[in-house]
């Protein structure tokens, strides 16, 4: 069994050199090196932090040069009962037995789509997909055959498709930049420019100037309802209302808030139901999985839209969202995050307050963040690598952001707590007298920024 190492320890972690001869490997072989953004070293403490992987059970991690970690990223929240959890990986063994993927279809397509009409408000009808960036782009072709329309409106992260990919063709209404620096649009057509237009979260009279300027045209308004906390109130009910009046769709792209807060989405939680939601991410607990409901108005149309893939129905992922639906439902899931965020986010305060780094944990309780606040916002970057870095160090693999699993226990806290005050002090000493003295790793990289807060 997979255990924390003793935070604090100087021999905590050994070395990295397996996980850094992988990567130059990986430079030379792989184009990007990682297949997800969110998981480039550069995103860490890079020369710190782990690379590469073997081993996953409940809230840990065993690295290829055997360190142990208490894992507080979780795949970037796809897993939320925990790695390797039994109940989900047994469902899966039963049905590998049974076949991985039939000819003909599997009348498991009906039973999660059951589950997914009983547990979600905007669903009537269901198609499924294997991941969050196929969804969404799924949930706009649905969109566009519906209305007939081309342009959406989004304000958030929507995958690395063309129909959004496009929208670095145009500029970030905040600032005047990309909508996602450092990220060009290279391979993307610019034909499609245009297509997709970023808009300002819960700014709504930058969204009523967009429907002023593109109206008849737009054929869906689409945004992740939520991230780390609740959006103001009132807000996505004027979006609901600014969309229907001006004959589009509403799309949630509930990729990553899903599930977490309810199984029936953050939509359930916050009480506003849009036309049509985009899933994926922890519906599966690590399987590939995703899908796209909605109602059976906006959805019927797509019986006549070229919409098929061999692999978005296979038996592995239906039986692991089917499995992983069932768990939580039975253990109460949704109180169980509630309760466990917040004692995490109370010990983490008591922690910080004593602490002479300007740094406080906020977000709803089942994806707490935490947020470093300097007068000088070049010590931001410096403080945030310093802090992974040193969690690191510790055996604790995390950004800023927790993912807790309903695998994380109360030790795990208490690892977690006492590994933030180790790294707090190392930030004071840092401020007293030089970042430089203490980095042990390049600045981490954000590729990009969500519109959505």
């Amino acid at each position: 069994e997979i255990s924390a190492c003793l935070v604090g320890s100087e021999m905590c972690i050994r070395d990295r050199n397996n996980s850094l001869n992988l990567y130059k490997k990986a430079e030379k072989i792989i184009p990007g090196k990682t297949q997800l953004i969110s998981r480039r070293s550069s995103q860490f403490a890079h020369g710190i932090n782990p690379i590469y992987a073997k081993e996953s059970k409940g809230g840990y991690f065993i690295d290829v040069d055997d360190n142990k970690y208490l894992d507080w990223m979780n795949a970037v929240s796809a897993i939320i009962l925990g790695h390797s959890h039994d109940y989900v990986d047994n469902a899966v063994k039963e049905q590998i037995d049974k076949g991985s993927i039939h000819t003909v279809n599997s009348a498991l397509e009906l039973d999660l789509a059951d589950l997914l009409i009983e547990e979600i408000p905007s669903a009537e009808m269901v198609r499924y997909t294997k991941g969050g960036g196929d969804s969404c782009a799924l949930a706009v072709r649905i969109a566009r055959g519906t209305t007939g329309r081309d342009k959406i409106l989004f304000s958030g992260y929507h995958g690395w498709h063309d129909w959004y990919q496009s929208a670095n063709y145009l500029v970030n209404p905040e600032d005047g930049e990309f909508p996602f620096a450092g990220i060009e649009p290279i391979g993307v057509p610019k034909a499609l420019a245009g297509t997709a237009i970023p808009f300002i979260y819960e700014d709504i009279e930058n969204l009523k100037s967009l429907i002023d300027e593109h109206g008849e045209d737009v054929a869906a308004i689409m945004l992740e309802p939520m991230r780390s906390e609740f959006p103001r109130q009132g807000y996505l009910e004027e979006v609901k209302d600014l969309a229907h009046k001006n004959g589009s769709l509403l799309i949630f792209d509930e990729v990553s808030c899903g599930w977490r807060m309810s199984v029936g989405g953050a939509q359930k939680k916050i009480g506003v139901t849009p036309d049509i939601t985009a899933f994926a991410k922890a519906m599966s607990n690590g399987y590939p999985m995703g899908a796209v409901v909605g109602s059976y108005e906006s959805m019927e149309p797509a019986d006549r839209m070229f919409v098929s893939s061999s692999y978005w129905s296979d038996n592995i992922g239906l039986s692991a969202s089917k499995a992983t639906i069932e768990y939580l439902l039975s253990n109460n899931s949704e109180k169980w995050f509630e309760d466990y965020g917040n004692d995490l986010k109370k010990k983490v305060t008591e922690v910080m307050d004593s602490s002479s780094v300007n740094v406080k944990i906020s977000g709803i309780p089942s994806g707490p963040i935490i947020q470093f606040i300097s007068e000088e916002s070049s010590e931001i970057p410096l403080m945030k690598t310093l802090f992974v870095q040193e969690m690191a160090k510790q055996g604790v693999h995390m950004s800023t952001v927790f993912h807790p699993t309903m695998s994380h226990t109360e030790e795990d806290i208490d690892i977690t707590v006492r590994a933030i005050d180790n790294s707090l002090l190392t930030i004071e000493k840092a401020q007293k007298s030089n970042f430089e003295d203490y980095l042990e790793a390049p600045i981490l990289n954000e590729p990009f920024r969500r519109l959505v807060k």
